[in-house]
């Protein structure tokens, strides 16, 4: 489903931090992708979401390079096929949690019937997530644990075919964190979502089908 080949990318205070990188993630898998703050986890995850350019190399996406999208383009390949979650839950706090969820269906135009058929879908996913009571909730009233279920099922609204979670625990205490993981691992295994995590979590990255390290720019086994 998705090859990285040769990927390079450095920047000017860092220097090189993706060195000729290669990853090949199929249909369905659930990988993860552990090292030190500043080995260029989230750098990784913001060029497979087309958020970056690497210097040198390609990502192909089903067949085809994300690198010769236009700007609308790439913003269409975001929405439609890659749910993101991040460290920090990123709800805007004057909506809702059923508005937060709903907001990416608005990134383009969507007929009514469409709509209908996401909203029931977003009331089986918190219910999936334990958050269906606080549908009519604002962030300010939440846990972060329970933010960060609601980030996630924002995430997996538009049923993405690949789901880039960059240290979703690490905000997280260790309850939270271990709930959010098996949810993670229940929607790879459960809706054939293709699972992509970096993680410092040792624990979290054992769970998944595949580990890899990212070291000098590499990822290793």
């Amino acid at each position: 489903m998705l090859s990285l080949q040769n990927i390079s990318k450095s920047f000017i205070q860092r220097g090189i931090v993706l060195d000729n990188l290669n990853l090949e993630i199929t249909e369905g898998e659930s990988v993860a992708v552990t090292g030190p703050s500043g080995s260029g986890k989230t750098t990784l995850m913001n060029i497979i979401g087309s958020l970056d350019r690497p210097d040198s190399g390609d990502v192909i996406f089903r067949g085809s390079s994300i690198l010769n999208l236009n700007s609308e383009e790439s913003a269409f390949y975001r929405n439609r096929n890659i749910g993101f979650v991040f460290q920090d839950h990123l709800l805007l706090p004057h909506l809702t949690v059923r508005e937060n969820i709903m907001l990416p269906l608005f990134a383009f135009r969507i007929s009514r019937s469409d709509y209908a058929e996401k909203e029931s879908y977003a009331d089986i996913l918190m219910e999936r997530t334990g958050i269906k009571a606080l549908k009519e909730q604002y962030p300010f009233q939440i846990s972060g644990g329970e933010a960060q279920r609601v980030a996630l099922v924002r995430a997996l609204i538009n049923k993405p075919s690949l789901l880039l979670a960059d240290e979703p625990t690490g905000s997280l205490d260790s309850r939270n964190a271990d709930l959010l993981g098996k949810l993670l691992i229940d929607m790879n295994h459960d809706y054939g979502i293709s699972l992509l995590v970096a993680t410092h979590s040792s624990d979290l990255a054992s769970k998944l089908k595949i580990h890899l390290k990212l070291r000098d720019g590499k990822l290793i086994n």
